[in-house]
């Protein structure tokens, strides 16, 4: 959700016709195996009708980007990729992150670094494509360690 700061609210960091993308993240490389890198914004729709935010692509990991959502089941936790995207009502705002609908980019050769940026191509139905860039920064709780914030 784009936040709002001493009565303003957040700048997007791009626009897009009705397309609003703020706070684009990525979780620093070196937990996760393989060089995974979870990607992280919130998109608003603006617009009267809804949007589908069906792929994403980055050629800093060689094109190679998933949406996912997260499964619970019992005590596990699975990345499950949305084959359908993910739809963006009219009027509304989603976040991807940490543990909820986010993007693996994988492919990598060495992991990111802190403070690099990673463009991605975000892919919509009505919106088409939106170029950004995802700002590593530090991967802070992973994994058990999350449940103890």
């Amino acid at each position: 959700m784009l936040k709002w700061s001493r009565g303003r609210r957040e700048q997007p960091a791009v626009v897009q016709g009705t397309i609003e993308i703020g706070r684009p993240w990525a979780r620093a490389g070196g937990r996760l195996p393989g060089f995974l890198v979870g990607g992280f914004l919130t998109i608003a729709n603006r617009g009267a009708e809804s949007d589908r935010l069906a792929g994403a692509g980055s050629p800093a990991s060689g094109g190679a980007a998933e949406l996912q959502g997260i499964k619970v089941v019992g005590s596990v936790i699975q990345m499950v990729p949305l084959a359908h995207g993910v739809v963006i009502q009219a009027g509304s705002t989603i976040e991807l992150k940490p543990r909820g609908y986010h993007l693996l980019l994988h492919g990598f050769k060495t992991a990111p670094s802190v403070g690099s940026r990673l463009p991605v191509t975000l892919t919509f139905e009505r919106a088409g494509t939106v170029e950004v860039e995802l700002v590593v920064e530090p991967p802070g709780p992973v994994g058990d360690a999350a449940f103890d914030e």
